[in-house]
């Protein structure tokens, strides 16, 4: 591809100089350049990508997208014969080069992007089932697993994309190479979950959406935006790129917003095009209504414009009923019918490590839940009250990440404590930190709520001997949730990636044995 051919499709081009040379490839890290690439030079937090052009050079590459101006380069052009283009945001740049060099697969499909504090992926799985429901082929990427349609019209099955540990929203080329995958193999509707460091960082830019879902907007991720109206305006980028992108024929603009979140008002604003308002508490476009909780499935009347609809779902608790109206308005901004919508809302039985059940035969439940900010685990904790037998008692075990927004550690202790008979603070991904204080802080917390350390507060620093601690205390019509980890198969401990999965963990413990791979043994209490 031409450097000119790829550079006509960024949103903003401040300069160029040099000649209009083939690209063989795309390179953010100049370690991996080689003979013929183009090299984005990405300002960082730590390191500057520009430090870095002559050793892309030197390494093979032939062109460069950078931020700073040609005349200010220690590495001139003309000295090392490369062309260069300056630009105002280089990473933006460089999902917008890789969207291009795919031949923009984002314009090829009808695009769906779902963010949100808490409940993005089982969004993203229900309106991957309600666009499979409807006979689409739909490809979807979320944090726990990457899904490409079959080659084959009339098969029902799927190939799954292995995905890296603690994945969130993936870099520019893996997003924009899964897309052409999709668009290769047919299909004509992906969705994708959205992280807000994704927005922030511009990995979604080329993507070209449609649909844009907002789930919630809770306590999360300040260690990183630095404040609670930075991280709200990273999650409107999206909003505001609905504005941007292409019309593509025949396919609706819309926003899909949550009117029962605090967001609703800042981000109506935003959202110049079509927009659908779900809610449980409020007059809105999309409203569930006769809700009924069972402990094996929720079920409640679907209201939109166009019809009403019973809808029936394996997921429980009223937090996925929310996630439930989210998807059910995608599809009704898709114009599918109401009976296929409720269909392939059905159809979702359950998605990894998201109130994950382990049945083993104990006379309790046992189960595994992803919930690690404080409107999760409240949301997670309520639920597990609801499911526990007459008498039953909710046994909590829990960790807050080392290295991470420090803030809302207190306030998943406090919500431990309120919601939890039994709490058991453990390890969650403490990296370089103390691990020692990361648990201090939740139990001080708790402890200040009522709970009584060695009595129903525990803290023990290896989770796998935390979760068999749960286990053996439970009994018939109590609830063991762990919470924090869900699908991910590895915890940072120090500087390094230990496997580790709360399921497998959680497994053992019901049989009386332990998970016990990671280096977090010491003094419990």
């Amino acid at each position: 591809m031409r450097f000119s051919d790829l550079l006509a499709q960024l949103p903003t081009v401040v300069s160029w100089v040099g000649e209009d040379v083939e690209i063989a490839g795309i390179q953010a890290d100049s370690r991996r350049t080689g003979p013929g690439d183009l090299f984005i030079a990405i300002p960082g937090l730590n390191v500057d990508g520009h430090q870095f052009i002559g050793d892309a050079v030197k390494s093979g590459a032939v062109a460069v997208v950078g931020e700073l101006p040609p005349g200010s380069l220690s590495l001139g052009p003309e000295g090392f014969g490369f062309s260069y283009c300056q630009v105002p945001n280089a990473r933006e740049a460089w999902a917008w080069s890789c969207a291009a060099w795919e031949h923009l697969p984002g314009r090829q499909m009808t695009m769906v992007g779902v963010t949100g504090t808490d409940g993005k992926t089982t969004t993203v799985s229900l309106i991957h089932g309600i666009l499979r429901a409807a006979g689409f082929k739909a490809g979807m990427i979320s944090t726990v697993r990457t899904l490409l349609p079959s080659t084959e019209t009339a098969s029902d099955d799927e190939i799954e994309v292995e995905a890296g540990l603690h994945t969130t929203t993936p870099d520019p080329p893996e997003i924009q190479r899964c897309l052409r995958q999709m668009v290769d193999r047919g299909a004509s509707h992906a969705v994708l979950e959205v992280t807000s460091h994704g927005l922030a960082q511009a990995r979604v830019a080329g993507c070209d959406f449609d649909v844009a879902v907002l789930t919630n907007i809770t306590h999360e991720h300040l260690d990183f935006h630095g404040s609670a109206a930075a991280y709200r305006q990273a999650k409107a980028k999206l909003f505001e790129a609905l504005g941007d992108s292409c019309q593509k024929p025949g396919v609706p603009k819309a926003c899909v917003l949550n009117g029962d979140d605090s967001s609703f008002v800042h981000l109506r604003r935003l959202c110049a095009r079509s927009q659908i308002v779900y809610s449980l508490e409020r007059e809105a476009d999309v409203i569930g209504r006769g809700l009924e909780f069972q402990p094996d499935y929720t079920c409640f009347e679907l209201r939109t414009p166009v019809g009403h609809v019973s809808v029936e779902t394996p997921l429980i608790g009223r937090y996925n009923v929310y996630n439930v109206l989210a998807a059910a308005s995608v599809g009704v901004a898709l114009g599918i019918p109401l009976e296929v919508i409720a269909r392939g809302i059905g159809s979702v039985s359950g998605i990894p490590g998201r109130m994950e059940r382990i049945d083993e035969g104990q006379p309790y439940l046992a189960i595994v839940d992803f919930a690690h900010t404080p409107n999760a685990l409240e949301q997670a904790l309520t639920t597990a009250r609801d499911m526990a037998g007459a008498g039953g008692r909710v046994i909590a075990v829990f960790g807050n990440p080392g290295e991470r927004d420090r803030g809302k550690r207190a306030l998943m202790g406090r919500i431990a404590a309120q919601l939890a008979d039994v709490v058991i603070i453990t390890a969650d991904d403490p990296r370089t930190e103390s691990l020692d204080q990361v648990m201090a802080e939740g139990a001080a917390a708790a402890a200040a709520e009522g709970k009584r350390e060695g009595v129903d507060l525990l803290l023990i620093r290896d989770r796998g001997r935390a979760l068999l601690q749960g286990c053996d205390m439970a009994g018939p019509g109590d609830v063991v949730i762990a919470c924090g980890k869900g699908h991910q198969q590895s915890m940072p401990i120090g500087t390094v990636e230990y496997p580790w999965d709360d399921r497998e963990a959680m497994r053992l413990a019901v049989h009386g044995r332990a998970l016990s791979t990671l280096p977090t043994a010491g003094a419990d209490r």
